[in-house]
């Protein structure tokens, strides 16, 4: 009854996936505050640039706060990001990135900064890696960023590269490590990157938008769907003639290959232009040449 109602009205969907998408962020900065800070381990990406920052602010030049203003560095440099892809990303997905950014700052600050495993370094690295991977790939999945590399890793997607987001982090940290190498003990470097390679794995297999899927769908409202379609994903539709074995009347297939998070949009437009349409979902396709890959 309620996927139904969701699959019907595109605003409901949306409010409900932006609440999840704060509720993600809250468990973010329970993975941060609670695994990774207190162990003295740097996240990656432009979040590791500004504990690095945060670090040297605190140490060198003896600014303290009560919270960790890690989180607030993080939102006053993903400024000039977000001006950046204004005119580069859709709207809908920037602004649900901004809210996402702006209640995970917000969080990072709330959440007490304390070890729930004190006695435990790996284990701490390991929960605190999974969870904050796991979100970001969650974020991502909703139709949001959480800002920094995933910005810049989503546009990417929305190119012709097969790089993943994970990947991107991967590249971008290495030039991080040598710093903490010059600036820390080898004991952080190696803890450091354990959390990126979890965090990175996490993140890649939660990023749907990696994810690519072939729908066949059986319809007699063929222009009215297609159109749909195209107006609603922006993505185009090969359709060829067909006729029912067991009723003998004429139909027509359309065929569309979209991304797996693109899928609940799909069935919202199928179930508005078409109830009785029958429709076939092929998974883990490899595809290639003139395919736009978005968020």
């Amino acid at each position: 009854m309620i996927r139904e109602y969701l699959e019907k009205h595109e605003w409901a969907h949306e409010i409900l996936i932006t609440l999840y998408t704060i509720v993600l962020e809250f468990v973010y900065a329970i993975g941060m505050n609670m695994f990774i800070v207190p162990m003295g381990i740097y996240a990656g990406g432009l979040m590791g640039v500004c504990q690095l920052i945060r670090t040297l602010l605190v140490e060198y030049l003896g600014i303290s706060v009560n919270f960790d203003i890690a989180g607030v560095l993080y939102y006053v440099f993903n400024i000039p990001i977000f001006l950046y892809a204004w005119k580069r990303m859709r709207r809908r997905t920037l602004v649900k990135t901004i809210i996402a950014v702006t209640f995970s700052t917000i969080f990072l600050a709330i959440v007490p900064v304390k070890p729930l495993l004190p006695d435990d370094m790996l284990g701490s690295v390991i929960v605190g890696s999974l969870i904050t991977g796991s979100v970001l790939g969650l974020v991502l999945r909703c139709g949001s960023s959480s800002g920094g590399l995933d910005i810049i890793g989503l546009m990417m997607a929305m190119g012709k590269r097969e790089t993943g987001v994970g990947q991107l982090y991967l590249v971008v940290n290495a030039a991080q490590f040598v710093a903490y190498a010059v600036l820390f003990d080898l004991r952080v470097v190696i803890y450091s990157m354990i959390s990126t390679f979890l965090s990175s794995f996490a993140l890649d297999h939660f990023h749907f938008q990696n994810i690519n899927v072939e729908v066949k769908i059986i319809t007699k409202r063929k222009d009215e769907l297609a159109d749909a379609i195209l107006r609603g994903l922006h993505r185009g539709v090969t359709e060829w003639a067909s006729v029912g074995a067991y009723t003998d009347e004429p139909s027509e297939v359309l065929y569309v290959i979209i991304s797996k998070y693109e899928i609940t949009r799909l069935r919202s437009i199928i179930a508005h232009c078409d109830p009785n349409a029958f429709v076939v979902v092929g998974d883990k396709v490899h595809v290639y040449g003139n395919f736009l890959k978005r968020l």
